[in-house]
């Protein structure tokens, strides 16, 4: 399974981390390279972009809130970021949303947190079902060129 992953200056040790931490992903890694200053929307829409030209299905999106890169990923309709600060938010974002980047708060979530919420993103199934209409309203909404 290929996972794109991306982070500002400030979830930068969080994702060195995280991708320490899951071994068997291999990782598209799409920045930052260290904890200089840049800006969050850049690499969330690095991310985006590597969802939207599919070459991968997952992504993972960490800034200081975690609200800034979500915010900056889903500009693109084929995104379904969602922020997640726990793991049962991170299993529901894909059980009921098919949620397609996992968006952290390095400054709110810790290691750990942090960690389940990574292992319930990957590991957990989108439900369909009832959810799907939901789902299929979203992409039928989204506008056009962005």
């Amino acid at each position: 399974m290929k996972i794109a992953i991306a982070s500002d200056h400030a979830g930068f040790d969080l994702k060195e981390k995280l991708k320490q931490a899951i071994g068997e992903v291999d990782w598209l890694d799409l920045g930052t390279n260290d904890d200089a200053s840049v800006d969050y929307a850049d690499f969330g829409y690095a991310v985006g972009e590597a969802i939207t030209t599919q070459r991968v299905n997952k992504g993972i999106v960490i800034c200081g809130s975690g609200i800034g890169i979500s915010i900056a990923a889903n500009r693109f309709p084929m995104v379904r970021a969602a922020l997640c600060a726990n793991d049962t938010m991170a299993r529901l974002s894909r059980q009921h949303n098919d949620a397609n980047v996992l968006a952290l708060g390095s400054r709110i979530v810790g290691f750990e947190v942090a960690l389940d919420c990574v292992r319930a993103f990957l590991n957990t199934a989108f439900e369909g079902g009832r959810h799907q209409r939901r789902v299929d309203s979203l992409s039928a909404r989204a506008p056009e060129g962005r």
